[in-house]
């Protein structure tokens, strides 16, 4: 009997278990469904002077400043039909703040191409976006040929020599080469199916679990 009893309080045990972890991805499939609503709102309204806005992830904004195409930085990444090539990043001083601007791709045989440095700088829209983590699957910049891998701070302040805001601008418009990058609130969501997971799984168990019980007790 006292066998039986810890078998039991080990299955409920895991149920209760695969249960928190299915009602945790409810609460995140809530959170999840919200933020893409809220980015979805944010990405349908008109841009707002960035010196006069609270920045937040994912705001729509019109802005200008002083851009540096000394340290124009070439982040390799594939365009929107998987073709590899670059990203054109900048830096760019604007109201004595610096930031970096996603200017878009280009193919690799426009790296350091004149013609992709033909560029407003007095009329920029685009869309601010929180910087993300590296990747550390991604191989390390190499900063000397300027081909770079990720958004990494330190190797940035090393190219650089300066700091920047938490935020990079990704323009926004309709310009060839570089291609903006279109900023969208398709974003991964697939809480729902992991919550499915979770408690099919616990059925499961309970099902097997009350099936040996009748059998064996």
């Amino acid at each position: 009997m006292k066998y039986k009893f810890l078998f039991s309080v080990f299955i409920i045990f895991f149920i209760l278990v695969f249960i928190a972890l299915g009602s945790w991805q409810i609460i995140r499939l809530n959170w999840k469904n919200n933020l893409i609503l809220e980015i979805e709102e944010s990405l349908k309204n008109p841009p707002i002077e960035l010196s006069q806005s609270d920045k937040k992830n994912f705001l729509k904004i019109k802005t200008s400043g002083i851009i540096d195409f000394e340290k124009q930085i070439y982040l390799y990444n594939l365009n929107d039909t998987g073709i590899p090539g670059f990203e054109v990043i900048n830096p760019i001083l604007i109201n004595n703040e610096n930031y970096l601007i996603n200017r878009g791709w280009i193919p690799f045989e426009k790296k350091d191409n004149p013609e992709i440095n033909i560029f407003d700088q007095n009329n920029i829209i685009g869309i601010l976006k929180a910087q993300g983590r590296k990747n550390i699957f991604k191989p390390d910049n190499d900063i000397k040929e300027n081909y770079w891998f990720s958004l990494n701070r330190d190797d940035i302040l090393k190219f650089t020599g300066k700091k920047f805001s938490k935020y990079i601008i990704y323009l926004d418009g309709n310009y060839q080469f570089p291609r903006p990058k279109k900023i969208t609130a398709n974003i991964s969501n697939n809480h729902k199916k992991y919550a499915m997971t979770w408690f099919s799984l616990a059925i499961s168990i309970l099902l097997l679990y009350l099936y040996f019980r009748k059998k064996n007790y």
